[in-house]
This record gives C-alpha cells, sequence and structure tokens, in this order.
C-alpha cells in the first residue's frame, strides 16, 4: 500500500492494478463516480472565413443606436463591404423598419448599380421582416443570418460601428435628425 504518494499501485501477488479503490467499488456492485472530463481547446468546431473575391460577393448591414440631444433615440443603418471594408452606405432614422432597409438597398441597387450576392446581417427585427425576405428572394440575394448571440460572425460591421461610434457618434452633438443626416453625410 502506498500513502501520499501515486494515486495507483501494482499489486504485485495479485497481479492488479489498483485505481483508488477501484476493487471494493467493483466488488460491491456500486458506480464509479463518473468525473467531468475536461474540454480541450479544439472541443468546438470553427467556421473558416470565407475568402472574398470582389465588392459584391458579400454585405454585411447592422444598426447603431444613439440619441439626439434632447434624449429622442436615433438609429443608423450602416452597409459595409466585406471585400474592401469600406461603408457603402449610412441611413439614419428614428424608428427604421424592415421597409426602410429596403429603400435603402433598393437605393443603393437603381443609382450606384451594386447588388450582393450574400448579405450578412443579425437576428434583429428590421432584418427578418418579410419585405427584406421577399426583397432578396426577387433579387436572388442570399441572406446569412448571425447566430443569436454571437456578434463574432459579422465582425466586419461591428469593428465599422465601433469606429463610427468612436469618430462620429461620441464627438457630435445632434440637435435634430435633419442635422444628424447632414453631419454623417459632410462626415464631420
Amino acid at each position: 500500500m502506498v500513502f501520499g504518494g501515486s494515486a495507483y499501485f501494482y499489486d504485485v501477488r495479485g497481479g492488479q492494478i489498483i485505481i483508488n479503490g477501484f476493487r471494493i467499488y467493483k466488488e460491491e456492485g456500486l458506480n464509479l463516480r463518473n468525473k467531468r472530463p475536461r474540454r480541450s481547446r479544439t472541443a468546438s468546431y470553427r467556421y473558416e472565413r470565407p475568402t472574398f473575391s470582389n465588392l459584391h460577393d458579400c454585405w454585411s448591414m447592422d444598426l447603431v443606436s444613439d440619441s439626439l440631444f434632447d434624449g429622442k433615440k436615433i438609429r443608423c443603418l450602416t452597409i459595409v463591404y466585406k471585400y474592401s471594408r469600406k461603408c457603402m452606405a449610412i441611413h439614419v432614422g428614428q424608428g427604421i423598419n424592415g421597409h426602410q432597409v429596403v429603400e435603402v438597398l433598393e437605393e443603393l441597387r437603381l443609382f450606384k448599380n451594386a447588388k450582393p450576392n450574400k448579405i450578412q446581417v443579425d437576428n434583429g427585427p428590421e432584418f427578418i421582416s418579410k419585405e427584406i425576405d421577399r426583397w432578396a428572394y426577387e433579387q436572388k440575394v442570399e441572406l446569412i443570418f448571425s447566430r443569436p448571440g454571437k456578434p463574432t460572425d459579422n465582425a466586419y460591421i461591428e469593428s465599422f460601428n465601433g469606429s463610427f461610434r468612436d469618430e462620429c457618434l461620441n464627438t457630435n452633438w445632434f440637435l435634430s435628425l435633419g442635422d444628424a443626416k447632414k453631419k454623417y453625410k459632410t462626415g464631420e
């Protein structure tokens, strides 16, 4: 018998390895306590980030919230190319819904002659609306939704929104919705 050393020993006479009293548990017909296995770092499957070959392979859309000087909420719809990480459009409104998102996408399609193959969005109510679903079906655009609670699935737009908040939203004081639109267009 070994005390204080290793947790197992070899019984020379019986030719058995005894580990933490396993023989006693087995003889009594008891179940061993199963320790929860440690998870390795590679246990979860990691998705590879797709590579993009041109500007219109995939776009990202998200909303950023801010407030006017009097406390009224405003929201900004941001659309970014995933290939170049350039901002295509910023639409400002007080309550942006699916219909307004479709209007912005139609403006881009008609006036800039730009239509993506895929658009990556989160699961917000403005992006899961019937209007966007119908527009995507008619234009043959695939909507890619992020997994719930995983903002890193749409990392490009989240990074852009962080910079947008630091450089524009936190540095400006907006008096009205029109003032906010003017400052976004001029880049002040």
